[in-house]
């Protein structure tokens, strides 16, 4: 959950978990004896968005699996939002001040400043910053690879999603795509850039955990496909034909649907180009440095300039170590004790 340019507390732990995580996600499937089994390796494994024939597509599935087994997946009450009012309020206890509404295009946009920590994808750094950036980051921010992207459908279900799968209804968060080899076949399809019949889907019903997002026996869920970068066709009917195909009669009971193609979802956040929810594609040397090769990926090479996006180290998910990882940098380059911060952080 930090970088992996340091010198590891567990180095013997370290290599027992991160051996297998430099085999293809192909290589790994053999170890599990069951059909059962190896779908749900292609789950996880293809959280990665990259065809999970090449190095390293194991690395984001076992990450996901140990995660998910070390403290379980968190659910927020009353959705996601309540997490960001949360942080707002705890930033205006401590004197902080939000501006929101302005887009920053220039760095005379922003005010002088001790630190300044940079939520952004490297290519907006590179374009804020410019000439200011020393050579090899600029370069690096500017040569950062965008992945795959998403389309995204919100939805009201009457009823609930009708699974063929009782473990299904019961579960937060779904995957729908079939056998291992038709996982793997979507997720190399989406990366060679060409829209699959058989998208691979994911499901969220978090409603389950937390009653108070239902009105009465109506339902919100979400699902999102994954699709190739820029997507500019409408992937509604692919995954309404996914949740269909493993739940038959939804289609009867929806009652609301909004569609969130890939150029909408950058339209809402900056990072999210093509549809990349990722803030990157997930290639091996995203994976062991981040943005650029650093023995602190946090930092921009200006003083007192941080990057904590899901560009740096340990990447994309709901752990928050990115900006847990960047307030460290912060804190040494003012000559503050880090140990303000913990250790582990598992907030979304």
């Amino acid at each position: 959950m930090g970088p992996l340019v340091r010198v590891p507390a567990h180095p013997l732990l370290l290599a027992r978990f991160g051996l297998p995580t430099a085999l293809p996600a192909t290589a790994l499937a053999r170890v599990f004896t069951t059909p059962r089994a190896r779908a749900l390796w292609a789950g996880v494994a293809a959280h990665g968005f990259r065809p999970l024939t090449r190095p390293f597509s194991s690395a984001i599935g076992l990450g996901v699996l140990v995660a998910g087994h070390a403290t379980g997946w968190a659910v927020a009450e009353g959705g996601s939002l309540s997490i960001t009012r949360a942080m707002e309020r705890v930033l205006r206890e401590h004197g902080g001040t939000l501006h929101t509404g302005v887009r920053i295009t220039h760095r005379r946009q922003l005010p002088p400043a001790d630190v300044t920590l940079l939520d952004l994808d490297p290519g907006q750094v590179a374009a804020i910053y410019g000439d200011r950036l020393p050579a090899r980051t600029r370069n690096a921010y500017r040569r950062y690879r965008r992945g795959p992207g998403a389309f995204k459908l919100d939805l009201a279900i009457e009823g609930g999603v009708p699974w063929r799968s009782p473990d299904a209804r019961r579960a937060v968060a779904v995957h729908l795509g079939g056998p291992f080899a038709q996982v793997a076949r979507a997720e190399r399809d989406i990366a060679a850039g060409r829209m699959p019949e058989r998208p691979f889907v994911l499901v969220g019903q978090q409603y389950l955990a937390d009653s108070s997002r239902s009105a009465g026996d109506t339902h919100p869920v979400w699902a999102y496909a994954h699709v190739p970068h820029g997507y500019d066709g409408d992937a509604t009917q692919a995954v309404l034909a996914q949740l269909e195909r493993f739940a038959p009669g939804v289609r009867e009971r929806i009652v609301g649907l909004r569609a969130t193609p890939p150029a909408a979802l950058a339209a809402g956040d900056a990072n999210f180009t093509g549809g990349d929810i990722l803030t990157g594609a997930e290639t091996v040397p995203r994976l062991l440095f981040g943005a650029r090769p650093s023995r602190d990926p946090y930092t921009t090479g200006l003083p007192g300039v941080f990057l904590c996006s899901a560009a740096t180290p340990p990447g994309p998910g709901a752990h928050g170590m990115c900006g847990a990882g960047a307030a460290r940098s912060a804190l040494r380059h003012l000559g503050m004790p880090s140990a303000v911060l913990p250790a582990t952080d598992t907030a979304g």
